[in-house]
C-alpha cells in the first residue's frame, strides 16, 4: 500500500472529532466571493450559500469550506471587514443547520475570531499561520482545528521537498507557541501555491515524504491549473484529470481532499480507499 502510516488517532477542531486512518475525508468548496477561479459570484448571497452547502453534504461532504477572499493566481485582496460581511452571515446560518464541521479559508484573524465566534471549527490559513502573528492564538484559544498550507512567494527551491518541511516546522513552532494541540493540526502541500507545473507534479509525486511531520495531509487540486495544463482543458473540463490527483494523492497518504465536484471526489475516495486502507 502506498503512503499509509500512522500519525494521530484523530483531527480535533472544537465539539468534533474525525477518526484518521479509516477513510478519506471529502472537505466541499464553497466561495462566497465575486472571483475565484472557478465558481466565483455562484453562492454570494448568503441563502444560494447555504443551499449549496446543505447540497454538498447530501452529496457526501465531511467538512464544508468558506472562503470569503478569492486566492487564485491575480487575486484582489479584499479587506477583514469585506471578507466577514461575506463569511458570518452563512456561518451562523449553517452552524444551525449542518452537523458536520465548518472550515473557514482565511490570513486574517480578525476574520477567523468572528466566523469561529459565529460557530466555525477550523481555520484553513494559505500562508500556514506565518502572514498574520494574532491567527494562530485566535485559533488556539478557540481550539479550532488548523490546516496549515505551505505557500512561497516565488518558485525557487533548494530542495523542494526539504523546503516545504522546513516551512511547516517553522509554522508547527508557531502553532506550539499559541497553545494550538497536535491533534488539531493537518498539513497542505500547497498545490498551485508558489510552484510551477513541474513543481506541483513533483509535489504530489513525494507527498509520502510529509509523513515524516507525523500530521493528516489535506490534498487540494481541485479543478486546478496543473490540470489545465497537462490536459490543455478549461476549468469546466477538469474533471477527470482532478480524479486522477485525488486517488493517486488518497494512496500517497492523503487523509482530507478539498473538492469542488463532492459526489464524484466522494465515490472516487471510496473505491481509492477500499484498495489501499484494507484491514
Amino acid at each position: 500500500m502506498l503512503g499509509r502510516r500512522k500519525t494521530s488517532a484523530v483531527f480535533h477542531c472544537r465539539n468534533y472529532e474525525l477518526p484518521l486512518g479509516t477513510r478519506t475525508y471529502i472537505m466541499g468548496i464553497l466561495n462566497l466571493t465575486p472571483d475565484s477561479f472557478s465558481d466565483g459570484g455562484s453562492y454570494q448571497e448568503p441563502q444560494a450559500a447555504v443551499e449549496r452547502a446543505l447540497q454538498m453534504v447530501d452529496e457526501g461532504a465531511d467538512i464544508i469550506d468558506l472562503g470569503g477572499e478569492s486566492t487564485r493566481p491575480g487575486f484582489i485582496p479584499v479587506d477583514g471587514e469585506t471578507e466577514i460581511q461575506r463569511v458570518v452571515p452563512v456561518v451562523e446560518r449553517l452552524a444551525q443547520d449542518l452537523s458536520v464541521p465548518i472550515s473557514i479559508d482565511t490570513t486574517k484573524a480578525a476574520v477567523a475570531k468572528r466566523a469561529l465566534e459565529a460557530g466555525a471549527h477550523i481555520i484553513n490559513d494559505i500562508w500556514g499561520l506565518q502572514r498574520d502573528p494574532d491567527l494562530a492564538r485566535v485559533s488556539g484559544a478557540y481550539d479550532a482545528g488548523v490546516i496549515v498550507m505551505h505557500n512561497s512567494e516565488h518558485c525557487s527551491y533548494h530542495d523542494l521537498m526539504g523546503d516545504i518541511v522546513a516551512f511547516f516546522c517553522k509554522s508547527l513552532d508557531l502553532a506550539q507557541a499559541a497553545g494550538i494541540k497536535r491533534e488539531n493540526l493537518a498539513l497542505d502541500p500547497g498545490i498551485g501555491f508558489g510552484k510551477d507545473l513541474a513543481q506541483n507534479l513533483e509535489t504530489l509525486r513525494r507527498l509520502e515524504e510529509l509523513h515524516v511531520l507525523g500530521l493528516p495531509i489535506l490534498l487540494g487540486t481541485s479543478r486546478k491549473s496543473l490540470v489545465g495544463k497537462v490536459l490543455n482543458l478549461p476549468v469546466q473540463d477538469r474533471l477527470e484529470g482532478t480524479a486522477a490527483t485525488v486517488a493517486l494523492g488518497i494512496a500517497y497518504g492523503a487523509d482530507f481532499v478539498r473538492v469542488h465536484d463532492v459526489q464524484a471526489m466522494k465515490r472516487v475516495a471510496v473505491m481509492t480507499d477500499a484498495i489501499v486502507r484494507a484491514a
